[in-house]
């Protein structure tokens, strides 16, 4: 697998698709969730109303520009960003107020590997130090115990035992980013949260990562939250893949989301994929740059650079006037007024 570099589009878990044993509410859920940096006139609302679910056993790929605020989802789900409404669910329970009174729990059940692998490692720690200090906050493993998880841990990742006593200046980029997913399963999560793990490595070995994350998926159940620009990688790694802009969601679908887009947004954006573009002369191609997010346009956010709306089609009042809804955010999901057929 070390060697793999073809992408492996998702396939079913043995249960369906939901992880042994899973039920309708098993796995992360987003209920209207809201964070807000500032306050007064230029408070920034960079997520604005957000639902999503991530059962077990599944990866949710969340895609759009940069900017768009999901990133900042990411953070609010661990803590890490001010939420001012919504809530977070693990398995149906409400953990919203979980992730600060009872952070160590919390940080137990949902995992985050982090974009840059450089980084995001002590560079003064072995591998076995990070990963021993995981399993001894959150295990009740002894010495002996947590040596033998540890070397468990880098097979899972398909490194050797040797590995251990290194330090990360001792490995390439693809290796680190496997020890990150390492550490990120010493605590035997329900969730983990990608957040565009593959974009600070080679093209080389980008494939790789994500065959092995689908391979620790379908052993372990665990649900994948990945957060990625690349509609590529979102495609043949998730079973579901929500778009978003400007702090919203805005079509949320499986593989029909590729085939046949419903939004204007995600059709530009699968437009101008050299890899998933479609062949045909009426190719949609954004125009303009992200609205001021802190004064975002009223209505539609996407009017001001939408090809099907007011700028081309001044009768379409609607789209000024009044927020598209998404109903659906479990099924196919669009917010448009107007939805591409």
């Amino acid at each position: 697998m070390t060697g793999d570099t073809t992408l492996v589009a998702p396939g079913p878990t043995p249960d369906g698709g939901v992880g042994s044993g899973a039920g309708a509410t098993d796995g992360l859920e987003l209920q209207d969730l809201r964070v807000t940096y500032g306050v007064g006139a230029r408070a920034l609302t960079a997520v604005d109303g957000v639902d999503l679910r991530v059962p077990r056993g599944r990866t949710l790929a969340l895609v759009g520009e940069s900017g768009c605020g999901k990133s900042t989802i990411a953070k609010a789900i661990v803590g890490l960003a001010p939420t001012v409404g919504g809530r977070v669910l693990l398995d149906g329970a409400d953990v919203t107020g979980e992730r600060a009174r009872r952070a160590a729990r919390f940080r137990q059940r949902v995992q985050m590997v982090f974009q840059d692998p450089y980084s995001s490692l002590n560079p003064r720690m072995t591998v076995a130090d990070a990963l021993d200090e995981a399993l001894a906050l959150h295990t009740p493993l002894g010495r002996v115990g947590r040596r033998r998880r540890i070397a468990e841990l880098l097979d899972m990742v398909t490194m050797s035992a040797e590995a251990a006593d290194k330090y990360p200046a001792e490995f390439s980029g693809g290796q680190r980013q496997r020890i990150a997913i390492a550490r990120a399963l010493a605590t035997d999560p329900e969730v983990v949260i990608a957040d565009e793990i593959t974009s600070a490595l080679d093209v080389s070995v980008q494939a790789s990562i994500l065959n092995l994350m689908r391979d620790i998926q379908q052993r372990t159940g665990v649900a994948v939250l990945l957060i990625t620009h690349n509609l590529a990688v979102a495609r043949y790694f998730s079973h579901r893949t929500a778009v978003m802009y400007l702090g919203r969601i805005v079509e949320n679908g499986d593989e029909e989301l590729y085939v046949s887009p419903r939004h204007p947004y995600t059709r530009a954006l699968l437009d101008a994929s050299p890899s998933l573009a479609a062949d045909r002369a009426d190719r949609v191609r954004l125009s303009g740059d992200l609205p001021d997010p802190h004064d975002p346009p009223s209505g539609c956010r996407f009017r001001t650079r939408c090809p099907i709306g007011p700028l081309t089609h001044p009768e379409r009042q609607i789209c000024v006037d009044q927020v598209p809804p998404i109903t659906d955010p479990a099924g196919e999901a669009v917010a448009c007024h107007f939805p591409l057929a």
